[in-house]
């Protein structure tokens, strides 16, 4: 489940010139001359935190983080990079400004993906993707991505933590999944997967686990990838892209949907145009609907936005009362969001 946003909170803070930029002049400067650190700022306690995690756990290793435009963990690498906007209010502030949300910001959110990537960390600091046992449980990491996958919500052959049951989407992600639930604090999976096939790969975590104390890590480099310091393109120019990514090519949401949701009959002429019921609807619905299925709200919205503008090309019109068509709606839109 999304959690709803909270803009971190830093009162340590340091000042930054651009901390009461209005957006427009803040989207002109470059994400390097942004001057950001880790230390000091909001994501100090998430980091102790996952490092106090790891010690419950009887878990030497660390892994190094740095900030750079999004999260992720570089193949081979055993450090994490954190999006920027985390490490200041004023950024948290203009990613949702310009996403609609802010991944990580919230503590649970944030440690939910700390968790998973130190998944990624330790399984390249180990080498632990060329056992034999890990491979046939899991899978090989060799398996190419896929540019899309299909999840069955319902198998039980995965552990559930992130959203879009994104443990299925690909052998690396089962792990760093499974390593994740396995590392929550008062988790109780041997309760929780009581009786599911993916039970055997947290007992096998559980297991793998306890021998890294006596083992050597096969990678100690602190090396970083795409460092923040390094990306010289502007805020407007990241946003432009990464809107473009979450962003969907035009739905084909067929006339005929619309249809049976709205009506264009002369005798409804009074009634409510659909637009207008569907914008007022828009933030709420499309919380709700991100909520479910754990996509992006940007995604949700840009489908949200040409809905709405064929309503007006059709002038379209309730047929029935509002809530009974806010709920067929939902479910419409939450089909279409899937699909795309």
């Amino acid at each position: 489940m999304v959690p709803d946003v909270v803009t971190p909170s830093e009162p340590a803070a340091p000042l930054h010139a651009w901390a009461d930029w209005p957006d427009e002049q803040l989207l002109d400067l470059r994400l390097c001359d942004l001057k950001l650190e880790i230390a000091g700022s909001w994501l100090d306690e998430r980091i102790a935190q996952l490092h106090a995690e790891l010690e419950a756990k009887n878990i030497g290793f660390r892994p190094h983080f740095w900030l750079s435009d999004e999260w992720f963990t570089p193949d081979g690498m055993t450090g994490v990079a954190i999006p920027f906007y985390l490490a200041h209010p004023r950024l948290a502030r203009l990613e949702e400004t310009m996403m609609l949300e802010v991944e990580g910001g919230t503590p649970p959110w944030c440690m939910k993906i700390l968790r998973h990537e130190t998944g990624h960390a330790i399984d390249n600091a180990f080498h632990l993707q060329r056992r034999r046992k890990r491979q046939k449980l899991f899978g090989s990491n060799r398996v190419p991505y896929p540019e899309y996958y299909t999840p069955k919500p319902y198998s039980k052959s995965f552990v559930l933590h992130l959203d879009m049951w994104y443990a299925q989407s690909h052998p690396a992600e089962d792990f760093a999944e499974t390593f994740a639930v396995w590392l929550t604090p008062d988790s109780d999976w041997r309760q929780r997967y009581q009786d599911w096939p993916a039970l055997k790969k947290l007992e096998y975590m559980d297991q793998l686990m306890g021998t890294l104390p006596w083992a050597t890590p096969r990678v100690t480099t602190q090396q970083q990838f795409e460092p923040l310091s390094a990306l010289r393109r502007t805020l407007r120019a990241h946003y432009k892209q990464k809107r473009q990514h979450y962003g969907v090519t035009r739905p084909s949401l067929y006339d005929r949907d619309l249809r049976r949701l709205f009506t264009d009959a002369p005798e409804a002429a009074t009634h409510p145009t659909a637009a207008r019921c569907l914008s007022r609807i828009r933030p709420d619905v499309r919380r709700r609907i991100a909520n479910w299925s754990g996509s992006y709200q940007y995604t949700i919205d840009q489908v949200l936005e040409d809905i709405i503008q064929r309503c007006r090309q059709l002038r379209l019109r309730l047929a029935r009362p509002e809530d009974q068509t806010r709920l067929d709606f939902t479910v419409v839109l939450t089909v279409q969001v899937m699909n795309y």
